[in-house]
């Protein structure tokens, strides 16, 4: 007989997405790509091309797991009833008589809900992603966290293409150069479920679904709430990074000091060479008079 936690959890496994969560991941998305500068122009001058940018946001990670599995990019488009229902949401949030969707959507406790439907989601596209790259490639790891984190946070990094596109994207902004919240912690949830899925971690996948849901809706929500973009993994790769790259700063630090280290008298060693140089300039102008 099951406990009441494994059947929580396994209940929790099952829920389907559509609708509601599907839902809550097409507001947010839509609503992000709607408060950047001269997305509402765009959306009256070029209707067409603000529903495509709208559908790379919704869409856009499933739509680069398509292209690094060698699959038709545009696979999504057959999928209508999502289609309609992204659709649906763009046009509300856009064209809603006296913006009736962004008041509703300004107030905290439907931000904070949304946000937190989002996140499941994101779990159960990671698992999605990494079963998908399992049937192509048998226990090929790294091809299943790749894929596994291109579902789950696609959706930021394709839509620098689109930026480069439109003549809006910067360097610096680049997930590819500074990997934000989102992508980091869904690439922490790829390992994490690659190795689940190879055995490598002895856990079920109904209770991991379930403890790394809580992280990131608990994670999600603090965020929020404290208005802070605050990098939880900040402690963790800086512990890292010291580890497997801090060595390397020893030696120019050494260097430096060498080369600033004071003298017996208590002079630094710059010194001598102004003062030299003092010197040949009085002989220069003693032999010049």
């Amino acid at each position: 007989m099951e406990s009441p936690w494994d059947e929580l959890t396994l209940a929790f496994s099952r829920t389907s997405m559509f609708p509601f969560f599907d839902i809550a991941h097409y507001l947010v998305s839509v609503m992000a790509l709607k408060h950047q500068p001269g997305a509402v122009a765009m959306a009256w001058k070029n209707p067409l091309s603000s529903w495509f940018t709208a559908m790379l946001h919704c869409f856009g990670g499933g739509i680069l797991s398509c292209i690094l599995l060698a699959e038709p990019p545009l696979r999504f488009l057959a999928n209508h009833t999502n289609i309609l229902l992204a659709s649906s949401i763009w046009y509300i949030i856009f064209f809603c008589p006296y913006d009736l969707v962004s008041h509703g959507y300004s107030f905290l406790p439907v931000q904070l809900l949304a946000a937190g439907m989002k996140e499941v989601t994101r779990t159960w596209k990671i698992v999605g992603g990494i079963t998908h790259a399992n049937s192509y490639y048998k226990n090929g790891w790294i091809v299943m966290i790749a894929i596994g984190w291109a579902r789950g946070a696609g959706g930021t990094i394709i839509t620098s293409f689109e930026q480069l596109i439109k003549g809006t994207w910067k360097p610096e902004g680049d997930e590819w150069l500074k990997m934000s919240y989102p992508s980091k912690v869904t690439l922490l949830g790829s390992v994490i479920f690659t190795f689940q899925h190879t055995n490598h971690l002895d856990i079920s996948k109904h209770n991991l679904m379930f403890l790394y849901t809580i992280f990131l809706v608990t994670t999600k929500v603090t965020m929020m709430i404290t208005e802070t973009s605050m990098m939880t993994f900040a402690p963790l790769e800086d512990i890292l990074s010291r580890m497997l790259f801090g060595w390397q700063q020893q030696f120019p630090l050494h260097e430096k000091e060498s080369e600033t280290k004071p003298s017996s008298n208590g002079s630094s060693a710059p010194k001598p060479t102004a003062d030299t140089s003092n010197n040949i300039k009085k002989k220069h102008t003693k032999k010049t008079e």
